[in-house]
């Protein structure tokens, strides 16, 4: 199976999708998953998203 266009997605993003998570504070990862906090868009990785369908986090998503 070609693996040529994987990530092709992310390319037009700005910095190619990386950036700072709002909750885990990490640097150069990539906040490619979009959730609502307090009527606002928040970008968050992909450890942060899977820890907030698990039900951990929630707070830390509301102080935002």
């Amino acid at each position: 199976m070609a693996k040529a266009h994987r990530g092709a997605g992310i390319l037009d993003l700005e910095n190619r999708g990386r950036g700072t998570c709002p909750l885990c504070k990490r640097t150069g990862i990539k906040v490619m998953y979009e959730r609502e906090a307090n009527e606002k868009k928040v970008m968050v990785c992909k450890q942060c998203e899977a820890a907030l369908k698990h039900g951990k986090m929630q707070d830390a998503l509301k102080a935002l």
